[in-house]
């Protein structure tokens, strides 16, 4: 799944500043498991962020994107 715009912009309204300032500087792994509800929640129907969401995750990564702008 891919950060797309209306994606990377709620994360900055949730957080106060960017992506990649925000996890360089906080390292909080409660914004990346924020980062994939918001996205998952625009693609299909899931449990409120919260402990019910958080107990269906088995593994959250994030990988590098080749070609950002493709």
């Amino acid at each position: 799944m891919s950060i797309t715009p209306i994606i990377e912009y709620a994360f900055e309204k949730y957080a106060g500043q960017g992506i990649s300032k925000q996890f360089r500087e906080s390292e909080k792994q409660s914004d990346l498991y924020w980062l994939a509800h918001n996205a998952l929640m625009r693609q299909e129907v899931i449990p409120p962020f919260g402990d019910d969401f958080l107990a269906t995750l088995v593994e959250v990564e994030i990988l590098g994107d080749d070609n950002p702008k493709a």
